[in-house]
């Protein structure tokens, strides 16, 4: 199991109260699942390395006291774990950041201090206490993080170090710092301690290293001590997506597979293997000695186990999205996860068997993603749970996101509810509209009836211009033009852009996923951001333009769209933070024109009408998306309400109608499940904000960061 920061690494704000039992707990789960390794996220080695404001570091013998809890947990559970050791260097966010030279991070906040040679020695040694001291904390290993564009990154890229000290110029002199740090840990804590260095195989930013650098560096780790080597790919600055849902699955193996035979100690892979099936058809293939995955664990602590039983079919899929994890943690949020709210909060959402007297008859209206999370949780706890839905399948909204280009992973998720439901015994009753009477025996009835499209004052004078809603255009099939204006740039905008600009070629069905690296799609996708597998230039960037190729969909599709938002400002601000910018990026490589500020006076037979700087203008399309929100779809509350006299709740977009929200959906619906026998009617429960996150929202705002 992969490093991963949670949240759960800090003991309180600033480390001034609190502890790790949760973090414990956390890992405790997944050794229960009999994952083999595990490493935490990271924990930094003195101040200046600390991610954040009160961010976890272990520098002291006090902090190491707080680990045992977790050191403790794990063995307990027959697990080892690790810890990774990070450094930020400049991708500190704050103050005192310090890096190679003082080179601002284009994703930082602070330009960093140059570190003096004296306080290089000095970062080196930190590093060499934080290891012994994860030693006495009772951890099996440490991670040494030299990837991903952190401090001994900086340290080893030409891009970041211009350094005239020992500890730059050269090569060998920029690879000082890693190797130094690792020969000295493994000198501290003897040969029966992992020491797994974590080495950036492809940075994907110019003034990278070249692969000649890699394999020596990777021979010089080897030599320094370390027991294995992980696979870092890309700077977190780096403009190619690594993780996202839209990279093919086990996208980066191929790195790894190269630097086998140059090294004797094992190599390790990672990113985007969301499968045993997909790890296993790399280690067979021989592209590694072991795999990391990390979120597919915050997806399942029980995914190894369940692969070993050949229960794979049961198995709740990590679908890529970064929604509730990687967005929680680069805002300061506790990170969980889209598709199992529990993760992060295992101490305090608890899903618990009922007694007998406690079991209630459940009715839960709507099959989408609320509707799924609460009747097949209610049901595993012991409740009598009926699920209704007017459509001829289960999925709701998903069967619409399943469509999208770079989403066909929420087939995952659907294959998993649908297993969920039959092992629970929930009864399904499908194709079938339903009244509030029918529903009157139930003990509670649960709402989770999602949302419909909202409508604008858009005249329509002409009749030659079809408008559409985003339904007509995933869900009903209705034919599109060439000429296409879509209204409303939040995340449904961007995904009807995507769908209308992408090749038909990539429509899946429920069980079609590739349960191995497509080797194809690799090179298409590599392709397409501009990566050169050949490794033939530093940083691993094709040395040539690529738009023409990034175009080709487009002109195969023959078509323009204009993604258009009313606010000014820029397009699809609302979107994730770590994956709006690859939408935006996706989008801009197709051709789709973006357009903010608008006012929409209406439709004519040229096409639709708009304000747009302050310049009415006519874009001459044949047809107009709407895709400006949703609208809670609540018809059947006030007919429950009057005509039955038990507990009715409301859960998802039926309770709030924001974007097409499935994190809230399925963690209202969860929560809801947990208690919904001493819940009291019309009760919603939503994830807890952490007090941390709110401090540094208050921080934020005082320094005029958003």
């Amino acid at each position: 199991m992969g490093s991963m920061h949670t949240g759960l690494e800090e003991t309180g704000f600033m480390g001034l109260f609190g502890n790790l039992d949760e973090m414990a707990e956390y890992f405790a789960e997944r050794a229960r699942g009999d994952v083999g390794l595990m490493v935490t996220g990271g924990i930094a080695p003195n101040s200046e390395g600390r991610t954040t404001f009160g961010a976890a570091k272990l520098s002291t013998v006090s902090e190491a006291r707080h680990h045992k809890v977790v050191t403790e947990a794990v063995h307990e559970a027959e697990g080892r774990i690790a810890m990774q050791i990070l450094h930020t260097g400049r991708y500190g966010y704050h103050w005192w950041s310090v890096g190679p030279s003082p080179i601002k991070s284009p994703i930082g906040w602070f330009e960093p201090k140059e570190l003096s040679t004296a306080e290089v020695h000095r970062t080196i040694a930190d590093f060499v206490k934080c290891t012994t001291l994860a030693r006495e904390a009772g951890y099996d290993g440490v991670e040494i993080m030299g990837s991903e564009g952190y401090l001994i990154n900086q340290f080893i890229a030409q891009r970041t170090n211009k350094r005239t000290d020992e500890f730059g110029g050269s090569y060998t002199n920029r690879i000082r710092l890693a190797t130094e740090i690792v020969s000295q840990a493994r000198r501290a804590v003897g040969k029966d301690f992992i020491i797994i260095y974590r080495l950036s195989m492809l940075d994907l930013v110019e003034g990278g290293s070249s692969w000649e650098e890699i394999v020596e560096l990777a021979q010089s780790i080897e030599a320094a001590g370390a027991s294995i080597i992980n696979t870092g790919i890309g700077w977190h600055e780096a403009r190619v997506p690594t993780i996202s849902t839209s990279v093919p699955r086990g996208a980066w193996s191929w790195v790894t597979r190269r630097l086998r035979g140059e090294v004797k100690i094992p190599l390790c892979t990672t990113n985007r293997i969301n499968t045993p099936q997909v790890a296993e058809d790399i280690l067979s293939s021989g592209g590694a000695d072991m795999v990391s995955m990390a979120r597919p664990f915050l997806a399942d602590p029980d995914i190894v186990k369940k692969a070993a039983e050949n229960r794979a079919d049961e198995i709740n899929s990590c679908i890529g999205c970064n929604q509730a994890c990687l967005d929680h943690v680069f805002v300061g949020k506790r990170a969980s996860c889209l598709v199992n709210p529990r993760a992060g909060h295992e101490k305090s959402l608890i899903i618990s068997p009922i007694s007998e007297g406690e079991k209630m008859r459940v009715a839960v209206i709507g099959a989408g993603p609320a509707g799924l999370a609460c009747a097949t949780t209610a049901a595993s706890r012991g409740h009598d749970v009926t699920l209704f839905d007017r459509e001829m399948d289960i999925g709701g909204q998903f069967n619409m996101a399943k469509l999208v280009p770079g989403k066909e992973e929420f087939y995952e998720t659907l294959r998993y509810f649908r297993k969920q439901l039959q092992l629970k015994g929930v009864k399904v009753e499908l194709g079938r509209e339903v009244q509030a009477l029918e529903v009157a025996h139930f003990d509670a009835v649960v709402l989770a009836t999602g949302v419909t499209p909202r409508q604008i004052n858009l005249p329509n004078k002409g009749t030659k211009v079809s408008i559409l809603s985003y339904i007509d255009v995933l869900k009903n099939n209705i034919p599109v033009g060439k000429r296409v204006a879509i209204i409303g740039a939040g995340g449904i905008g961007f995904d009807v852009a995507d769908f209308l600009t992408h090749s038909s070629s990539h429509l899946q069905s429920e069980g079609a996923l590739e349960e191995r690296v497509d080797e194809r799609s690799v090179s298409e996708f590599m392709k397409t951001w501009g990566v050169d597998q050949h490794m033939m230039k530093p940083g691993g960037l094709l040395s040539v333009s690529h738009e023409k190729h990034s175009h080709s969909i487009t002109e195969e599709m023959n078509r323009q769209v204009y993604l258009l938002q009313r606010k000014k400002g820029k397009v699809g601000k609302s979107l994730g933070k770590t994956t709006g910018w690859i939408h935006r990026a996706t989008l801009k490589k197709r051709g789709v024109i973006d357009m903010s500020g608008c006012k929409y006076i209406e439709v004519n037979d040229s096409g639709l009408v708009i304000e747009h700087n302050g310049i009415v203008q006519t874009l001459e399309v044949d047809t107009v998306v709407l895709c400006v929100g949703q609208e809670p779809q609540r018809d059947l509350l006030l007919p429950l309400q009057g005509a039955i006299t038990t507990k009715v709740f409301l859960i998802g977009g039926a309770e709030e109608a924001g974007e097409l929200d499935a994190k809230r959906a399925i963690d209202q619906g969860t929560r809801l499940a947990a208690v919904i026998e001493t819940a009291k009617s019309g009760e919603v429960f939503n994830a807890p904000i952490d007090l941390t996150y709110k401090v540094s929202k208050m921080i934020q705002g005082y320094m005029g960061k958003k």
